[in-house]
């Protein structure tokens, strides 16, 4: 892998600290639209009871794969951080399964980027969470190699 600074968005998403130790994968990528997905870990459930996934881990995972959208809509990685995120869950996750999440970047002004975002367990029918979030776009800064 490479350097975070040089290597390329898709590689950056995951080779964040956070998205790294919470094993984030890369599902999809397109211009303006992002697809992550988190694993069922033991460590990463919330209740020991059932066996769900923590609303904190899907939670970093609508964040992740919506700074995805965003820096793909963009066209080239530049730093951004998140405005607002407001995220409605809808149901606990399945027992022991992970969660796969995908947003699109609907809208971007010069200065701030606006994205949706969905989470399913297992069917994508039957979603875990849905979420809007609004993104702060960074322009004074140089443009992070890609």
């Amino acid at each position: 892998m490479s350097d975070f600074n040089t290597a390329p968005l898709p590689e950056r998403m995951i080779m964040a600290p956070h998205a790294s130790a919470l094993g984030l994968t890369l599902v999809s990528i397109e211009k303006g639209r992002g697809v992550m997905a988190a694993p069922w870990r033991e460590e990463l459930v919330g209740d020991p009871e059932t066996d769900v996934i923590a609303s904190g881990v899907v939670t970093a995972l609508i964040d992740h794969t919506c700074g995805l959208a965003i820096n793909s809509a963009i066209g080239e990685p530049m730093p951004i951080a998140t405005l607002d995120l407001r995220i409605d869950y809808l149901r606990p996750a399945a027992p022991r399964t992970g969660v796969t999440a995908e947003a699109h970047a609907y809208r971007l002004t010069r200065t701030v980027g606006f994205v949706r975002a969905e989470a399913w367990d297992v069917d994508r029918g039957d979603l875990v969470a849905t979420a809007q979030a609004a993104f702060m776009l960074n322009t004074r800064a140089q443009p992070l190699k890609a």
